[in-house]
């Protein structure tokens, strides 16, 4: 076990490791335990009672968070001749249409935080499955980042208000963020809702017994929280 320091030691004496706290709660500790000198990010770990090894058990998608992430998004759109124009309008950061700017990314270049394509340029993206896929980048249907040209402005917008991904890891886990430790908790606890509402809904019908074992919520660098699962998974967006 990794040798712990006085910040840490300090902090983790103020949760109680065996109660699971309601939400509200555990965003009030949260918040409190965190000791970074800069504006740390709130994560939600999920151990779910899944096993990623079958299709049928497999979740993943995208939860839009009613009060964002805190942080600006830049997002990448793939997209050429009037679809390049439609991301332009929309808000787009970087937009790649040519050999060019996929020779880029092969080449290494990362520098933004959400990439969306159009169907007609699937063909060239799908080159960059390697670079993207182990990144969490590549545009994917199941993610909604793979999108017609009159969609573009509405998921260019989503992206930069705070869409965040979950899906199921090889271990049963669910890791996402639902803010920075600086937001109000009802701004936190409004994230929290929004994806917990979206776990409950995408259960898959494979599904038996318990869904969610546990819910952690913890800050950049601070101790885990555990979260009531029952009072977890009844909370509703409101958004």
């Amino acid at each position: 076990m990794p040798k712990r320091g006085k910040k840490y030691l300090e902090a983790v004496q103020k949760v109680d490791q065996d109660r699971a706290y309601a939400p509200q709660e555990a965003i009030e500790l949260v918040k409190e335990v965190s000791y970074t000198n800069f504006d740390g990010t709130v994560e939600l770990h999920l151990r779910m009672m899944l096993d990623p090894r079958r299709s049928d058990q497999q979740i993943r998608g995208v939860v839009r968070l009613p009060y964002g992430l805190g942080k600006p998004v830049r997002v990448l759109v793939f997209a050429a001749g009037e679809d390049a124009q439609i991301a332009r309008e929309a808000g787009a950061d970087f937009i790649i249409s040519d050999d060019e700017g996929i020779q880029k990314i092969m080449n290494g270049w990362v520098d933004f935080d959400v990439a969306i394509a159009v169907p007609d340029m699937m063909r060239q993206v799908g080159r960059l499955g390697r670079v993207l896929g182990r990144r969490g980048l590549m545009p994917t249907p199941k993610t909604g980042t793979v999108v017609q040209p009159e969609d573009l402005p509405r998921v260019i917008d989503e992206s930069k208000a705070g869409r965040v991904e979950y899906r199921l890891d090889r271990s049963a886990n669910i890791h996402c963020a639902i803010g920075k430790v600086s937001f109000p908790e009802e701004h936190l606890l409004g994230n929290l809702a929004a994806i917990m509402d979206t776990i409950r809904r995408v259960r898959p019908p494979a599904s038996k017994g318990i869904y969610v074992k546990r819910v952690t919520l913890a800050p950049s660098m601070g101790p885990g929280i555990r979260v009531d699962t029952a009072q977890a998974l009844a909370l509703e967006s409101g958004k």
